[in-house]
C-alpha cells in the first residue's frame, strides 16, 4: 500500500495536540487502503509538546516525531519534515488545527487523479482582524506584481505533495527559506480546492506583526530583485530632478538677476534625498545579508531526537547520504 506522511510542525502547541490527534485519526480511519504516519516536528517547544507527542506514540505506532535542538522557525522545521517524511505523498498540516483534517480525502482523490501539489486555499479567514486580512491581500497583490514565478494568493502551507516535489525541495537548502514561494517555483502539476478557515481550536498564534512582516520581507527578497531595481529607477529620477532644478535656478539668476534663496528648500532637498539614500542602502543590506548568511554553508537544523533515539550530527548526515542528498 501506498503511505502518506501528514506533517504537523508544533511550537508550544500543548493546548491542541490531543484535539488534532483525534480528528486526524477520525478521518484517516476512514481512508482505506494507504499506511499513514503521523510526522510531528517539535521546534523547540518550551511547554508539554514533546511530552504529549511521545504520550500518543507509545499507544499508536503511526506516530513519529523529530525533536529539533532548539527554535529554528516553522520554515526550517518543515525542511525537517521533509527530509524525514516516509511517504510517496506529504501532508502539510499546522497543528491549531485552522487547516481542517477533513480536506484530506479530497486531496488524496486529486492525488490518485496526478496532481503532483494540491493546495489548499482559504475562501475566507475566521478569526483574524481585518488589519491583518488586509496586509495579507496588499502583501500577495505587491508579491505578484513583483515577481516572475505564479504566487498562490490566499494559500498556505496546507497542501499535499507528491513524492518529486518533496525531492524537488530537498534539494533547495539555502538558509533563508520562503516555502510558499518555494510551492510555486518548483511547478509541477497543482491543483486548487477552497476552504473556510477556522479560528484556533485554543492556545494563541505564535505569528506577531513582527513576524508577519520578516516572513514577507523574505518572500519579496528571496523570489525577486525589484526592490533593487526600484531604488535605481528612485536614483536616476531624483538625479535627473535635481539637474532640471539646478538648471531652472541657473536661469532664474542669470536672466532675472534675482537671489538665490535657499534655506528651507535646501534643507528640505538634503533631508528628502538623504531618506532616499538610507532607503536604498537598507534595500542593498537586505540582499548583502542573505548572501552573508548563505555563503556560511551552516546546516539548515540540528536534530536532539528522532522517535526517542538521540541523533548525532553523522548520523543525520548519513540520513541525507541515503536519501540522495
Amino acid at each position: 500500500m501506498k503511505t502518506i506522511s501528514i506533517m504537523i510542525p508544533a511550537y508550544n502547541e500543548e493546548d491542541v495536540l490531543e484535539q488534532l490527534y483525534e480528528k486526524l485519526t477520525f478521518v484517516i480511519e476512514a481512508i482505506p487502503n494507504y499506511d499513514f504516519e503521523l510526522l510531528f516536528i517539535n521546534d523547540g517547544s518550551k511547554d508539554r509538546t514533546l511530552e504529549i507527542i511521545k504520550e500518543m506514540r507509545e499507544t499508536d505506532h503511526r506516530i513519529s516525531y523529530i525533536d529539533l535542538s532548539r527554535n529554528f522557525g516553522k520554515e526550517i522545521g518543515m525542511m525537517a519534515g521533509f527530509d524525514y517524511a516516509k511517504g510517496d505523498a506529504v501532508i502539510i498540516i499546522d497543528a491549531d488545527l485552522q487547516d481542517p483534517p477533513e480536506l484530506i480525502p479530497e486531496m488524496i482523490k486529486y492525488w490518485e487523479q496526478g496532481y503532483d501539489d494540491v493546495f489548499a486555499k482559504r475562501r475566507s479567514r475566521a478569526g483574524e482582524t481585518w488589519m491583518k486580512k488586509w496586509t495579507a491581500k496588499t502583501f500577495y497583490r505587491v508579491l505578484q506584481k513583483i515577481t516572475k514565478i505564479p504566487v498562490q494568493e490566499n494559500t498556505g502551507d496546507f497542501r499535499l505533495l507528491d513524492r518529486r516535489c518533496i525531492e524537488a525541495l530537498r534539494t533547495l537548502r539555502e538558509t533563508q527559506r520562503y516555502t510558499k514561494g518555494m510551492f510555486s517555483w518548483i511547478g509541477y502539476n497543482k491543483k486548487e480546492i477552497l476552504f473556510d478557515r477556522n479560528p484556533r481550536a485554543a492556545g494563541e498564534t505564535k505569528w506577531n506583526y513582527k513576524k508577519l512582516m520578516d516572513l514577507a520581507i523574505e518572500g519579496i527578497t528571496s523570489f525577486t530583485t525589484a526592490p533593487l531595481r526600484l531604488s535605481t529607477y528612485f536614483g536616476f529620477t531624483i538625479s535627473l530632478c535635481a539637474f532640471i532644478y539646478m538648471m531652472f535656478i541657473i536661469a532664474k539668476t542669470l536672466v532675472i538677476g534675482e537671489m538665490v534663496q535657499g534655506y528651507p528648500s535646501l534643507m528640505t532637498v538634503m533631508l528628502f534625498l538623504g531618506g532616499i539614500q538610507l532607503i536604498s542602502l537598507g534595500i542593498i543590506g537586505e540582499y548583502l545579508g542573505k548572501i552573508f548568511t548563505e555563503t556560511k554553508h551552516r546546516p539548515l537544523y540540528f536534530v536532539d531526537e528522532y522517535n526517542n533515539e538521540k541523533v548525532m550530527f553523522e548520523k543525520k548526515e548519513r540520513h541525507y547520504e541515503s536519501k540522495g542528498i
